[in-house]
């Protein structure tokens, strides 16, 4: 073994020094209370999981599995599922996914990286005024002036690009003047997820280190170069979880889809989604509450368990995405 070797083993031998911490008492204060806050959190939501199994108990035994498979909603008559609401809600937040993610990366580029200094506070106090807007504005909006308003891009749409399953359309020249559909209703919820994942987004983007940005100008690179290099990498955790934020919010969204959508309960009709017709699981429970005996809610419980799930699913997977795509992590010049 060399000498070196020996100093190694020498120095790993070395006992280690425990380094005594005291703490103040307004630390110890502070970290109960940031304990207590997070046990909080945690058993709120383990009692509304909670709530919501033994209120949908007596649905969920009387339907079995079969509850996630049908799509009839008529507890009365003991046949009622969730498939055609569950299909449709992912249906709606795909569709505004797919609109929000793209508009909100190029807004908040825009804010981070273009715009003079000067207009970057008011454009940012304007995204987040945007995202205080209650849903029931955007659904009053988009009930009375998008959809007569879009039918011109659902027919252009179902004409074009008819050859896509969820965009084929019978006859795109019928679709009528207020086609209360998927698709409209996933324009709507995209605009109200836009703020919400742009200001997530722009946040992150302003973290960029200045001085990777700084070296790859230097290095000749062009504006789009800068950003695609060093921006969009060191912000890909945060597009990750603005866009699973937005998700969230899209798979729970009521009112506005509610306002828009005609309840529809044919699966196979709901996955043309330019056509007149639509479901979400929030939007059954929110249509059907009122008109419910016990058991029909105990039903509508066991829907909103199932969305419940779901989101904790989805936000589960975010963050384990997000964990392994860290910002800055694939930060390259």
């Amino acid at each position: 073994m060399s000498p070196f070797s020996d100093v190694l083993v020498t120095a790993s031998e070395e006992p280690r020094v425990a380094i005594a911490i005291t703490r103040s008492g307004a630390d110890r204060i502070y970290r109960l209370i940031v304990r207590a806050s997070g046990a909080l959190t945690l058993s709120l939501m383990a009692l509304i999981g909670l709530f919501l199994a033994v209120r949908s108990w007596q649905a969920l035994h009387v339907a079995g599995f079969s509850f996630f498979t049908r799509s009839t909603w008529a507890p009365s008559l003991g046949q009622f599922g969730v498939w055609s609401a569950l299909l449709g809600t992912f249906l709606i937040a795909f569709i505004a996914l797919g609109i929000a993610v793209p508009v909100s990366m190029c807004a908040a580029l825009y804010v981070t990286e273009y715009a003079p200094a000067r207009l970057r506070r008011p454009l940012t106090s304007f995204i987040d005024v945007l995202a205080a807007i209650p849903s029931l504005i955007y659904g009053l909006w988009g009930r009375a002036y998008l959809q007569p308003h879009a039918i011109e891009l659902s027919r252009w749409l179902g004409s074009h690009l008819g050859f896509v399953p969820f965009l084929h359309t019978k006859n795109p020249e019928n679709l009528g003047s207020y086609p209360a559909s998927t698709f409209i209703a996933g324009i709507v919820v995209a605009l109200m997820i836009v703020p919400i994942c742009t200001a997530v987004m722009r946040e992150v983007f302003s973290q960029a280190p200045p001085g990777e940005k700084e070296g790859a100008l230097a290095l000749g690179g062009t504006k789009w170069g800068v950003i695609k290099t060093v921006v969009l990498p060191f912000g890909r955790g945060g597009i990750i979880g603005g866009s699973m934020l937005g998700l969230g919010r899209a798979l729970g969204e009521t009112i506005a889809v509610t306002l828009i959508i005609s309840p529809l309960f044919d699966p196979h009709s709901l996955t043309h989604v330019l056509q007149t017709g639509g479901n979400s699981i929030a939007s059954l429970i929110a249509l059907r509450f009122s008109e419910s005996n016990q058991f029909g809610i105990s039903a509508l419980m066991a829907a909103g368990l199932t969305l419940f799930v779901i989101t904790l699913i989805v936000n589960a997977l975010a963050s384990i995405v997000v964990a392994r795509s860290r910002s800055g992590a694939a930060t390259e010049i």
